[in-house]
């Protein structure tokens, strides 16, 4: 009887021992809660990643999956992310992590001692997480719900970028538009916005409309870059937010989620009326702006 349970034991120990070897899909895996929706936590990551010295995304299948690798020395390192929703509130996100070169040597000597490679990889997830706490910090959505969105009339210029070079781009073009509303044949009637017109959720990118809506004449001058548009509005999900105009579209994961729970249906491009001047200087929680995510109406 003691020799089968022995055998049985030590049967079960070499299974073990195969997958933990041969079939674990990473050699650390690194586990964190965090209050916040797993698009805000997807460019957080992705913020980050981008500051460190020989690191790249390598492929990205969804928003709550996507994979990036670190080079040290003659060493890489990959990192799979996984972010999944618990509540409107908080996503369980993990890193699991592989020695990409030495992913058996790794494992093996994890069973034994605390290698370079496990410290090495609390050490990073632990600057993450530090990171993202600070990011939090510094930013506020809040939900407003339904609310109708005006029409206007606007001079606009069409750009396109990353989400993350979005505020970048609208200052690179802002003094061509503040120059132009200069002009006395122009006269302002609200406030900047812009108008994504496209959203790749997958490789983070955008085409949108920055706009400064304008009273309609017929004396308006022509121009080789600004044009002219009719912007339509209608019912929308309002969020508003408080924080660097970089990342606004904190507040477009948080829309989207809203219309998710409220099993509302959206275009997914949403607006940004924008009421802070940021080259004012004022604290970052101190700027607002009004984020729209238009409904699609059932009639359509």
């Amino acid at each position: 009887m003691l020799r089968k349970f022995l055998l049985g034991a030590g049967l079960i120990l070499l299974t073990a021992l195969v997958w933990y070897l041969f079939l674990k899909p990473e050699d650390y895996l690194a586990t964190l809660k965090i209050k916040a929706n797993p698009g805000t936590i997807n460019q957080t990551i992705k913020l980050w990643e981008s500051t460190l010295e020989d690191s790249r995304i390598i492929d990205q299948h969804q928003l709550n999956t996507f994979e990036h690798q670190i080079t040290i020395n003659d060493s890489t390192f990959n990192y799979k992310w996984t972010i999944e929703k618990i509540d409107d509130s908080l996503s369980l996100t993990q890193a699991h992590i592989t020695n990409v070169n030495h992913s058996l040597k790794s494992k093996l000597l994890m069973l034994f001692t605390d290698t370079d490679f496990e410290k090495r990889s609390k050490k990073t997830i632990f600057q993450f997480h530090e990171k993202i706490q600070e990011h939090l910090d510094n930013f506020k959505v809040t939900i407003i719900g339904k609310e109708v969105l005006s029409n206007a009339f606007c001079a606009y210029i069409p750009l396109e970028s990353t989400q993350f070079e979005k505020a970048s781009k609208m200052m690179s073009n802002y003094r061509l538009l503040d120059r132009f509303a200069l002009n006395p044949n122009v006269q302002t009637d609200g406030l900047p916005f812009i108008e994504v017109t496209k959203w790749n959720i997958e490789k983070d990118s955008i085409t949108y409309n920055f706009c400064y809506p304008i009273k309609k004449t017929d004396s308006l001058p022509e121009h080789k870059i600004i044009k002219y548009k009719e912007f339509k509005g209608g019912n929308s999900l309002k969020a508003v937010y408080n924080g660097n105009y970089i990342t606004s579209d904190r507040a477009w994961y948080s829309l989207l989620n809203e219309a998710e729970k409220l099993g509302i249906k959206t275009t997914g491009t949403p607006v940004e009326v924008f009421f802070t001047n940021p080259n004012m200087g004022s604290n970052e929680l101190e700027w607002v702006a009004e984020i729209y995510l238009p409904i699609v109406d059932n009639k359509d």
